[in-house]
């Protein structure tokens, strides 16, 4: 429904090196490091994982700034919104980059009160409070989500610094995702048309069917629709590719004036009527629900009139969420550049990256999972990979079209080095079939 508000991210016009610098100068990248590694059994910042060529997200995130600074001659901040989990670690992590000729501001965004699902109240006090000894923060705490960024900037002060320091422009995307760099043309299509929050946008595929998808209002107005916020009985329209083609990637360009002014004529709507995604949890020490009230930055799309979404190439969504992903951006698909940037390799048939499935407690943990794979597999080729069980892979194995893995339980499979699949189905007794 927001076709007519969605612009076209394919424009490939080299604007001239003075407007280059003139549209950067006015620009500041904001990556979201509230994250925890949690999901892939590390401890600390996702950012500090290491994702390629013994380089972490951080690292990464650091180059392609410097980078882009020392080509056009700016100085483009990256600022750094922490949460309460994060926060400690990253101020030691970032000392390294003291010599970067990067500026990097960390701040942190709020941190909400859990509640108990069944009692709708406040947990027991302890619950809140740091156990004696710990540096672990207290379990009765959450940050309430990304969409906290935008109240955070203005109340830290950071929105009135940018703007004092002539900054008009902020670029946000998590930092787990590889894709989401600077951009000149979406930055110039910005400044030029007016637009005052433009939301990144890309195909659907069926890896990516719970993704938020953006909607028109009965104002013509953009909304960002998330699959906690859609009933039960429409969730598998939701998940329609041919209802819901693009979805979210949480990547957005701001219009700082456009923010300020948001922030201070609609202070009190954004309190009162917010789009709430209800998480349910349970506390980590005992098995007692609790509730987490949080909103996503993608939301606040509706209240900027005129805003938009632009649909962009799949290049520039390439999260890291899973051990899954860690295989491929590890792998010979991908070549790191000289400026922190991945790139797809030529010879890939496709402009997208294979489907890759490491099920099971095997490949959960990054530990575990760099145990089992003794080098990433070349995978240019590969269309699709499920790997179930207790597999290990030896070094120069090659993977083509659709290969299925599946160790059944009390059988282990050992793919050796140099092994090349193309199209086949390795069972637990090791019997390889044309798929």
């Amino acid at each position: 429904a927001a076709k007519n508000q969605s612009a076209d991210a394919a424009d490939h016009y080299s604007p001239p090196s003075s407007e280059v610098t003139s549209l950067l100068s006015k620009l500041a990248v904001l990556k979201l490091n509230g994250g925890l590694g949690t999901s892939m059994g590390c401890v600390g910042p996702k950012s500090a994982i290491e994702v390629r060529d013994e380089k972490t997200f951080m690292d990464l995130t650091v180059r392609q700034v410097q980078a882009l600074n020392g080509a056009h001659d700016v100085d483009v901040p990256l600022l750094l919104m922490n949460s309460f989990n994060t926060d400690d670690v990253t101020e030691r992590i970032i000392r390294k980059y003291a010599n970067s000729g990067v500026d990097i501001v960390r701040f942190n965004q709020s941190r909400f009160p859990r509640v108990q699902t069944d009692a709708l109240s406040l947990l027991p006090t302890e619950h809140y409070l740091r156990r004696p000894g710990s540096r672990k923060p207290a379990e009765g705490w959450y940050p309430p989500g990304h969409g906290d960024v935008f109240p955070t900037l203005k109340k830290s002060g950071l929105l009135d610094k940018l703007l004092r320091d002539g900054k008009e422009y902020l670029f946000i995307s998590n930092i787990d995702n590889l894709g989401a760099t600077v951009d000149v043309n979406i930055l110039r299509h910005m400044h030029l048309a007016g637009t005052p929050f433009l939301m990144e946008v890309t195909n659907k595929t069926v890896a990516d069917i719970k993704g938020g998808t953006l909607i028109s209002d009965a104002q013509k107005q953009l909304r960002l629709l998330e699959i906690a916020q859609v009933p039960k009985q429409h969730v598998e329209e939701f998940k329609s590719v041919r209802k819901f083609r693009v979805f979210n990637t949480n990547s957005m360009w701001i219009n700082l004036r456009a923010l300020k002014t948001m922030l201070a004529t609609r202070g009190e709507e954004l309190l009162h009527n917010a789009d709430l995604i209800i998480n349910r949890k349970s506390l980590p020490s005992s098995s007692l629900g609790v509730l987490q009230l949080e909103t996503a930055a993608g939301s606040y799309i509706r209240y900027f009139p005129g805003a938009q979404g632009v649909v962009v190439p799949r290049s520039r969504f390439l999260p890291v969420k899973t051990t899954s992903d860690l295989f491929v951006v590890r792998s010979n698909l991908y070549a790191l550049d000289d400026r922190g940037g991945l790139v797809l390799d030529p010879r890939r048939a496709f402009a997208t990256g294979p489907l890759v499935r490491l099920t099971g407690a095997e490949f959960a943990r990054v530990d575990a999972f760099e145990r089992r794979i003794e080098s990433t597999p070349d995978i240019v080729g590969l269309e699709h990979l499920t790997v179930s069980g207790d597999v290990t892979f030896g070094r120069g194995v090659t993977l083509r079209g659709t290969v299925v893995i599946v160790a059944n339980p009390g059988c282990h499979i050992d793919i050796p080095a140099g092994a090349v699949l193309e199209n086949k189905v390795v069972s637990g007794d090791l019997n390889i079939m044309d798929h």
